[in-house]
């Protein structure tokens, strides 16, 4: 799989039908662009807060809506702006390095992250004013 540097939809394969229900599958380097160090899922999140507001400096993501629909923001350094609804749970959405984020959730909404390192504090670009220098 050819790695991009800027947010991109990934589409995993879709198995089964209407009668048995779905599987789909994420195996790293076939459909995740970088090796797995861990996985976490967000959920109960109100409608009205916005998460995310934040960039890595090394980590690399894929974000899943596992349920219910999560509106996503990017930004990347050179100003590139795009927005991206996450509705299905066979949509992936790549998240760079260097890459501000912010997310909107649905109500019943359950996200998956697959990210690319531990949880390192001194990875995360928090501050706005500070990602855009």
């Amino acid at each position: 799989m050819t790695k991009l540097n800027i947010p991109y939809i990934i589409k995993f394969k879709r198995n089964g039908d209407s009668s048995m229900g779905y599987i789909s599958i994420a195996e790293e380097q076939s459909q995740i662009p970088f090796e797995i160090k861990r996985i976490f899922w967000t959920y109960y999140t109100p409608e009205e807060v916005f998460r995310g507001k934040h960039a890595h400096h090394l980590t690399e993501m894929v974000l899943i809506a596992a349920a219910g629909s999560i509106s996503v923001k990017t930004e990347l350094i050179d100003g590139s702006i795009q927005e991206f609804v996450l509705d299905k749970p066979d949509k992936g959405l790549f998240i760079p390095t260097m890459c501000w984020h912010t997310m909107q959730y649905s109500h019943n909404a359950v996200q998956i992250v697959i990210a690319s390192s531990l949880f390192d504090e001194n990875d995360y670009i928090r501050s706005y004013d500070q990602f855009k220098t």
